[in-house]
């Protein structure tokens, strides 16, 4: 049976500069157990899709022609109220930014309630027992319904969510990009959260994602979406193993992976999305393109169906796709080539031993409180604990942690960076992977044994720090919040020329060779421009020129690429192996993606709770992790082999505060292998030791492998 049909959508927005066209003519159809997936890079129209379909279309924007019917009833003939009581009956939304999706002032429960309340007749205690089943379903503790969104992680909030999706047993699951922004492990226990309710449920799923290894795993069909328009369509086997568009096969390609098919450089498609204020004339995707004719840019090719499969292509030259599949693995073809190799033998540039960074806590908002004005529900125990009110102050003491106690972010971390080296730190939100990398730039005082950068000490920084800040620069995670938006490219990239009055006189030259290194070239195109005229990827590339201009020996990188699509990432990953293969700039890349940093760095640090619990080089890690906490990391990264069989690994329970770690080994709460050693006493980088390769763990992987 279809549920869903939707044929010929297009959709308007109405600007001030005139119209938008999002999407030109998609169509697609989903049959009954079905999970199908929208993707493609932002702008390509996915998401406008679905809210055409939800009818949450802004009020600039229109349906100008096409239908969208499910089982049977046309969506665009339906009256507000009709459309609302589908919505929640049959068709459930899954919004991208939980935490904003959820009311502030309202408890979770209650926002649980509220959707069921509304929709059907129930009492006030049928609905809270229906609320507490949902919170069991999604993973979530039913005593934790009196709680706040605030309370709660973003992935806890993302669970709420699914919860008031699910709450009405609907027919079809819209998910628009469910777990952007969340660490792979958390991503892993959504997806296969949802999953796991869709076969108790069977319902479907229509996810919206530009992330094709989630798609892989979870998803039975598949459009490519660009410029509106779809680009290629039908099974994700086809689709992933044998694309035939140039497009699918630019983003399959950019996809970081290990273990798979591809290696060598990622493929960072050149150009940018296309300007939609007019319909297009030709194929939409031409000026990117490495293998467009002519003919290309003269028609719009059909959507073609594949003979003996299921499979169907817009592109004029859909029988050389064997040529060009083969083509497109390498990076020469898309133009983007990392520059240069590793000169191996690079000198030590940074050295950093036993680095801390505390910070002492005044006293908490809690501890300002009246004892008589707080809930246990913000200690996550129960309301059932009986001698609450008799022992608050023990309960918050151990919960929170005394006020006396300092937050441990950084906990005696020890490091060393080569001139050309990609040094990659990995971990969890909240393992204080950024608190380290703010501290090693002298952005936060650290407490540390020894601190060598540039062949100088720490104290001689502390009495000359504008000659550190010109040797070290610092790129942050976003590049929509770190340009200054009433600046030009031009007046940006040059303020660091102004302040630290380097090379007088070639300011002008410099930023137009900087610019042009980082890939935006000409640079003149660019001089004038304010940062709201420019993508993500080309914002991003300012940053980096911006940190680049003043020549420095250091980079220290918080996520510069997790803001980007899959593409763009890879853009910028070329970028920094590029610069230090050429430049011999150090780098300290720092991400919770392990797939994208496996393709760039030279050596990896894992980080958790503070401390670094395995560390070595690259392919030792990815190709024999010996920490626990290394192999779950490793274990939630899905893959982009729709055949694959990975096993999901669940990483049970959540760290410590960093205020009150665990006594012993911090990861032993959530360490399968944990005995009582790991809980007596906390091991040190050298209890396990390889080959440029070392673990904090009493019991690595090779010690197990052997007693078995």
């Amino acid at each position: 049976m279809t549920l869903l049909d939707v044929d010929d959508l297009v959709v308007r927005y109405d600007t001030p500069d005139g119209p938008l066209h999002s999407v030109n003519g998609v169509s697609f159809t989903i049959e009954d157990g079905v999970n199908y997936a929208l993707s493609g890079e932002s702008a390509s129209g996915k998401s406008t899709t679905a809210k055409a379909i939800l009818g949450l279309l802004p009020d600039h924007a229109a349906i100008e022609s096409g239908s969208i019917e499910f089982m049977g009833r046309d969506l665009r003939a339906m009256s507000p109220a009709e459309r609302q009581d589908l919505l929640w009956e049959e068709i459930a939304f899954i919004p991208q930014t939980a935490i904003n999706a959820l009311d502030p002032m309202m408890t979770v429960g209650g926002q649980v309630r509220q959707a069921i309340q509304t929709h059907r007749t129930l009492s006030t205690a049928r609905a809270k027992r229906r609320t507490r089943e949902l919170f069991e379903t999604v993973g979530l503790n039913p005593e934790r319904t009196d709680d706040y969104p605030h309370q709660f992680s973003d992935g806890m909030c993302q669970r709420v969510v699914i919860a008031m999706a699910l709450a009405l047993d609907p027919k079809l699951i819209i998910a628009d990009e469910p777990t952007t922004g969340l660490d792979v492990v958390v991503q892993d226990e959504i997806i296969d959260n949802i999953l796991t309710i869709q076969e108790e449920t069977d319902s479907s799923l229509l996810l919206i994602t530009h992330d094709l290894s989630v798609i892989a795993e979870t998803c039975d069909e598949l459009s490519v979406l660009y410029g509106g328009m779809v680009m290629e369509q039908g099974s994700v086997d086809n689709l992933l193993l044998n694309p035939s568009n140039p497009y699918t096969m630019g983003l399959r390609n950019a996809y970081p992976s290990f273990g798979g098919d591809h290696e060598g450089d990622l493929v960072s498609v050149p150009g940018e999305p296309p300007n939609l204020d007019s319909r297009p004339t030709g194929c939409v995707f031409e000026p990117r393109c490495p293998f467009a004719t002519d003919r290309c840019g003269e028609s719009v090719p059909e959507l073609e169906t594949l003979p003996y499969r299921n499979h169907r292509v817009a592109c004029h030259h859909v029988e050389r796709s064997n040529q060009m599949r083969t083509a497109a693995d390498a990076s020469e073809t898309w133009g983007g080539a990392v520059e240069g190799s590793r000169d191996p033998d690079g000198e030590v540039l940074l050295e950093v031993e036993g680095l801390r960074k505390w910070y002492e806590r005044d006293g908490s908002i809690l501890g300002r409180l009246p004892l008589e004005s707080i809930s246990p529900s913000v200690t996550g125990l129960t309301r059932s604990t009986s001698d609450w009110f008799d022992r608050r102050g023990e309960i918050l003491k151990q919960v929170f942690g005394d006020e006396n106690t300092p937050v441990r972010a950084v906990d005696g971390v020890s490091l060393q960076v080569s001139r050309g080296e990609i040094l990659g730190i990995v971990g969890e939100s909240g393992c204080g992977k950024s608190t380290l990398g703010e501290t090693l730039a002298l952005l936060e005082e650290p407490t540390v044994d020894r601190f060598t950068f540039d062949g100088r000490s720490y104290e001689y920084y502390q009495e000359h720090l504008q000659t550190f800040r010109q040797k070290l620069q610092i790129i942050f995670q976003n590049p929509y919040e770190s340009l200054n938006p009433r600046q030009t490219v031009e007046q940006i990239v040059t303020e660091p020329l102004t302040i630290h009055d380097h090379r007088p006189g070639e300011h002008e030259t410099i930023v137009e060779e900087t610019l042009e290194k980082v890939g935006l070239a000409p640079a003149d195109r660019y001089l004038d421009l304010y940062p709201n005229a420019l993508s993500g990827g080309e914002r991003q590339r300012v940053a980096i020129a911006q940190a680049l201009v003043l020549d420095p020996e250091l980079l220290i990188c918080d996520e510069p690429a997790s803001m980007l699509d899959v593409s763009l990432q890879a853009e910028v990953l070329n970028i920094l192996r590029g610069l230090a293969n050429t430049e011999g700039i150090g780098v300290v890349y720092i991400s919770h993606d392990l797939a994208s940093l496996s393709q760039i760095a030279d050596r990896l640090a894992i980080m958790y709770l503070g401390r670094f619990v395995e560390r070595g080089w690259t392919d030792r890690i990815m190709d024999d992790p010996q920490h626990p906490y290394t192999e779950a990391l490793l274990g939630a990264v899905p893959e982009t082999n729709p055949r694959g069989d990975r096993e999901r690994t669940r990483l049970e329970g959540k760290p410590a505060l960093p205020s009150r770690p665990a006594s012993g080994c911090r990861f032993a709460p959530r360490c399968s292998r944990a005995s009582d050693a790991c809980w007596d006493d906390e091991p040190e980088l050298s209890e396990w030791t390889g080959e440029h390769h070392s673990a904090a763990c009493f019991h690595p992987a090779e010690r197990i492998s052997d007693d078995d």
